[in-house]
């Protein structure tokens, strides 16, 4: 089963990135790219994604207000923020939204990897729609 990943971030280099990082995990498919919070929760609508890579400081609307409105949808997708911004203030106010984790970009390869092994292990240990 594949999980579906939509990308939130106003960097076009390091959502570049980050779709190279994911195109080696054969269980994750990216399905959209956004670049500010209101393309987000318009594709968020369209793409129904498990999972949403996204960047707190966004343009438009910010990454904590995008994840207010997908947490306010009947099925909302899993969050994992990453930014910049690594401090505790912005860690404290990401766990509001109950992410998976809180990725310093400057640190995205290295914790990324463990958090999206994890999620794919449990996302494969779940039975799908309709298994006994």
């Amino acid at each position: 089963m594949t999980i579906r990943i939509l990308l939130v971030d106003d960097n076009q280099t390091f959502l570049s990135a980050v779709r190279l990082f994911l195109d080696w995990l054969e269980e994750t498919s990216v399905v959209g790219e956004a670049h500010d919070g209101s393309q987000a929760l318009a594709l968020a609508r369209q793409t129904e994604p498990d999972l949403v890579l996204l960047d707190i400081g966004l343009p438009v609307i910010s990454g904590l207000e995008v994840a207010r409105a997908l947490r306010a949808q009947p099925k909302s997708p899993q969050l994992i923020f990453l930014s910049m911004h690594d401090t505790e203030a912005y860690r404290l106010a990401a766990n509001e939204f109950e992410p998976l984790a809180f990725v310093a970009k400057s640190d995205f390869v290295t914790k990324l990897l463990p958090v999206m092994e994890s999620l794919i292990a449990t996302h494969i240990e779940a039975p799908g729609p309709g298994t006994p």
